[in-house]
């Protein structure tokens, strides 16, 4: 709880080392250019921030908006229980998160990490209710000691114990709640790029793998994968360790390599053990035959369009945020 304004938070705690958080300062970058807070541009809210000393060093600790559940957690649901998010829902996420991703682009930022791990739904809801009627949404927190198997003390620097990460069971406001986009400690701003970027292997953006040059629009392909998973509850890719097939499922879905890149994939194929063919049928048709299968609300026909211009190979062709919005 928050107690200078009685309403319940979320709270961040960045490890020691990260004591000099890149994230506040790139979250401190985004609220100097927002007129109407970051919550009004679909970014998390930041309340405040503080450091706590503790055993291990100084900790950077960031006060942000009270959040529901990730959208990686709400799609999981759906998928599981072979459902899926309403047509406007998606819509709204959709527009929101394309909202969100034009902001920053226009302070001159790159988020770098766009994943449904790192978007959130807001929790209004909940701001102001009693300690007992959060842990009916949330679950009472399930606590257990930490002690080593030999009997021996725990080393300085370690807790006494662990709680378990909520999992929002009973939070089912997805209609009613607006998204929110966080975690940016892997942003960067334009022409400060990264030597190397973290990325979950179902969205490996291509021009990482094929080439050693990558910018802000590494957030537009990502945007795409996240607009297709808003509708599908999946992603369009799978990935288990290798590139090779991962690379091949996207020549499948979503276009033909570019010829720069040939010589690279040519060479990438000689090097697996799997048979990478792609049926001529194939490509650059599975997204449209995907979609066509959907027997989409017409309400959500603008999203094949939109899906296919921020998920191009190479970043010049890929539209804009901007651009996916007008078309929406």
């Amino acid at each position: 709880m928050w107690t200078s304004q009685n309403q319940w938070v979320s709270l961040k705690i960045m490890t020691a080392k990260s004591a000099m958080s890149r994230e506040l300062q790139h979250l401190k970058h985004l609220e100097r250019h927002s007129h109407g807070g970051l919550s009004s541009n679909y970014i998390v809210q930041l309340l405040d921030s503080f450091t706590h000393e503790g055993p291990n060093g100084i900790h950077q600790c960031l006060v942000f908006e009270l959040l529901g559940p990730s959208v990686d957690q709400v799609l999981a649901d759906y998928h599981e229980g072979h459902d899926k998010l309403g047509a406007e829902t998606i819509i709204r996420m959709s527009t929101q998160l394309l909202k969100a991703v034009s902001f920053i682009h226009g302070t001159g930022m790159c988020h770098g990490d766009i994943s449904g791990r790192n978007i959130a739904f807001s929790c209004t809801n909940l701001l102001h209710v009693t300690e007992d009627q959060l842990f009916e949404s949330l679950g009472v927190p399930e606590v257990e000691a930490l002690f080593r198997l030999d009997g021996a003390p725990l080393e300085n620097g370690l807790p006494n114990q662990l709680v378990k990460a909520a999992e929002w069971f009973e939070w089912i406001d997805e209609d009613d709640e607006d998204m929110r986009l966080l975690d940016f400690g892997e942003s960067f701003h334009r022409g400060e790029e990264p030597e190397k970027l973290a990325q979950p292997g179902t969205l490996q953006v291509p021009q990482t793998i094929f080439t050693n040059f990558f910018d802000y629009r590494i957030d537009l392909w990502r945007t795409g994968c996240m607009i297709y998973a808003f509708l599908f509850t999946a992603y369009p890719f799978w990935y288990l360790g290798e590139n090779e097939v991962l690379v091949l499922q996207m020549i499948g879905f979503v276009e033909r390599l570019p010829l720069e890149w040939e010589p690279e994939w040519k060479s990438m194929q000689t090097r697996s053990n799997h048979d990478l063919r792609v049926e001529g049928k194939q490509v650059d048709g599975t997204m449209r035959i995907k979609f066509a299968e959907a027997e989409c609300d017409p309400i959500l026909n603008p999203l094949l369009p939109v899906t296919q211009g921020l998920m191009r190979f190479l970043p010049s062709c890929r539209i804009t945020a901007d651009e996916a919005l007008n078309m929406l």
